[in-house]
């Protein structure tokens, strides 16, 4: 019987040992295999790195303001009994906007203009009677004083009248409609904001080091949110003569044709103010950079050691403005060398590759997407 265990048992462990080197043969031959295998060349698009000459440019952000812009507001008290606009109308300079009650005054102006009529008859036979000497000065002069009462009387009648008229200082757009018919208004009390919409001004500011850089007169580009993928142009139009002291900075203000209404008081937009030099750059296109903490690279095409093929070097470089669809390379590129142009982030170092640009973008530095 323990003989019988024992043969068990060794045959048991001689099973276990010969898969075991079954197992072991089957490992070595995967790993002499995994050493053998090459993958195949990644399929990639190229593109060359250039030499191009950009203008100089200094970038900025800025908040758009009107040229003319004010809130429209009751000069004196009264009843609204007429608004002459809707809330987001354009209007003309002196266009009548609203009208309080003026009965009050309307009553009183014919008494005041039939006084001052009889004050002026009057006037007139006095000086009559002071040339032919048969009353004294100071009876001319009571007349001449009564005559002007009688014409401040009314000229004040009639300035209160135009007070409670209310017409649009100038011309432009106007905003929502702040006061309802039969309304009391006070002295001061809003009545609708008004604004001169074209053109428009662009306030930002620069850091003092490049004021002298800067003058009147210099284009000035704008982009933003509201603008979508189109800019904007205008001109500097005036730099204030003071520094702030907490930031350093020179606030300076440019003129925008805004023919469209695109632009809007209080809005942000970026800015970039065009210099009278150019600089030359080296650039590649933005989808070439593999973008990373550390520093960013691009892949540069060389060919294989033996000659055959063609491999990868991963170049670490300093990039600079980005443009479009490119962007600028400071340091680590050399004009001519061939760099991949997308898809950088499956690619490693020393890989093989083949080129294959049939799909390869096209590249610009002003795109116009077809989705716009």
């Amino acid at each position: 019987m323990k003989k019988k265990v024992v043969f068990a048992v060794v045959g048991i462990i001689l099973v276990i040992a010969a898969l075991a080197g079954i197992k072991a043969l089957q490992i070595k031959s995967m790993i002499d295999a995994g050493k053998k295998y090459v993958p195949p060349p990644e399929t990639i698009t190229t593109s060359i790195i250039k030499s191009d000459t950009w203008d100089t440019a200094i970038a900025s952000v800025g908040t758009l303001t009107a040229v003319q812009g004010v809130n429209v507001s009751a000069e004196s008290s009264g009843k609204v009994t007429k608004i002459a606009f809707e809330s987001g109308a354009s209007v003309k300079k002196g266009d009548m906007l609203l009208q309080q009650d003026v009965s009050s005054e309307e009553a009183q102006l014919p008494g005041a203009v039939a006084q001052l009529t009889m004050n002026r008859a009057n006037l007139k036979r006095v000086e009559q009677l002071m040339k032919d000497g048969i009353i004294s000065r100071s009876d001319y002069d009571l007349a001449i004083s009564n005559a002007s009462q009688a014409q401040a009387q009314v000229d004040t009648i009639r300035a209160a009248i135009a007070k409670k008229t209310v017409r649009a200082p100038f011309s432009g757009q106007l905003g929502l409609r702040q006061v309802n018919i039969g309304q009391i208004l006070r002295e001061g009390d809003q009545i609708v904001t008004l604004q001169n919409l074209d053109p428009i001004y662009v306030d930002f500011s620069l850091p003092q080091q490049d004021l002298l850089k800067v003058k009147p007169g210099l284009n000035v580009a704008i982009s933003g949110d509201a603008l979508g993928s189109e800019t904007m142009t205008g001109r500097i139009s005036a730099i204030t003569p003071l520094v702030d002291q907490e930031t350093r900075n020179v606030k300076m203000q440019a003129r925008i044709a805004n023919r469209s209404g695109k632009l809007r008081p209080g809005m942000f937009v970026n800015v970039s103010v065009g210099l009278p030099s150019r600089q030359k750059v080296l650039v590649v296109p933005a989808t070439a950079v593999l973008y990373a903490p550390y520093s960013d690279s691009l892949f540069v095409v060389e060919k294989s050691k033996d000659g055959k093929g063609l491999t990868l070097r991963q170049q670490f470089v300093k990039l600079g403005e980005k443009r479009g669809d490119f962007v600028a390379v400071t340091s680590g590129a050399k004009e001519g060398e061939t760099v991949v142009s997308t898809g950088v982030f499956k690619l490693r170092n020393s890989q093989s590759v083949v080129v294959d640009n049939k799909l390869s973008p096209d590249f610009k530095q002003s795109p116009k997407p077809e989705n716009n």
